[in-house]
């Protein structure tokens, strides 16, 4: 996983990384930009206007629409970066989610201080859960009884996607206010309690990534964190079908 960090950005490991990446570094480079010419600005006014013997300094308002086309460059290049760039690229991102019979659907819920992953199974259902059937031993609250997540898989700290498809979430938090944030595929969304935010993302590099909570939560906040495995779609069902042997054994040895 330390292979994913360099000296720039994280590497690109999700469909529109690439995307974000572009606008992060025209930012930068418009900004170097503009920080550059205004010193080189500066320092032709200080040489220009320097106190000199016989010369007394003057004061007025001349030309006040000619120095303001700098301003207006930049709020030019600022509306244009927002209406061609920022608009249509949360439009993508954030508004427009793959269809769920296209998408490998989880849940993703949040508490202090870890990430609770439930997977639908094989049937592609996700079984009824409710508060009241919360405990040590069943975190999510999944109705013992509904057929529907008989082969439900949940894990913790420990999200496993495939390739070729994207992950469509529903995101939620049990407490407080976290963030779900995987820096290499270039996602962060809030996770607020009483509602459930869809996010989505399409994972393009097999390999290891981490998820952390961007949001201060609490006082083990900095241990809220947890390891996102990308698979082929080959690999996936092999990962999917050792969590349901391992889930069948368990509930046989508590039958």
């Amino acid at each position: 996983m330390n292979g994913n960090y360099g000296w720039g950005l994280p590497v690109q490991a999700s469909t529109f990384a690439k995307e974000v990446d572009f606008g992060i570094n025209l930012i930068h480079a418009a900004m170097i930009l503009i920080f550059v010419l205004w010193g080189i600005f500066f320092a032709y006014l200080l040489f220009k206007y320097r106190r000199r013997e016989g010369v007394k300094a003057s004061y007025g308002h001349e030309g006040i629409l000619k120095s303001l086309i700098p301003d207006f460059i930049v709020l030019l290049f600022e509306i244009g970066l927002i209406v061609l760039y920022a608009v249509p690229g949360w439009g993508r991102m954030k508004l427009h989610a793959p269809e769920p019979a296209l998408s490998n659907n989880i849940r993703i819920v949040a508490e202090q201080f870890a990430w609770n992953i439930h997977y639908p199974g094989p049937d592609g259902k996700f079984g009824r859960f409710s508060a009241e059937f919360i405990d040590s031993a069943n975190v999510l609250g999944l109705d013992p009884s509904d057929p529907d997540g008989k082969d439900d898989v949940v894990t913790l700290n420990d999200l496993h996607v495939p390739l070729g498809k994207p992950t469509l979430a529903e995101l939620t938090s049990k407490d407080v206010i976290h963030s779900f944030f995987i820096p290499e595929f270039r996602i962060k969304q809030d996770a607020v309690p009483g509602m459930a935010t869809p996010v989505w993302f399409e994972p393009i590099l097999e390999g290891h990534f981490e998820i952390s909570c961007a949001q201060l939560c609490g006082i083990a906040h900095s241990s809220m964190r947890g390891d996102v495995y990308s698979h082929s779609p080959e690999g996936f069902e092999s990962w999917l079908k050792e969590r349901l042997a391992e889930k069948a054994e368990a509930d046989k040895g508590r039958g």
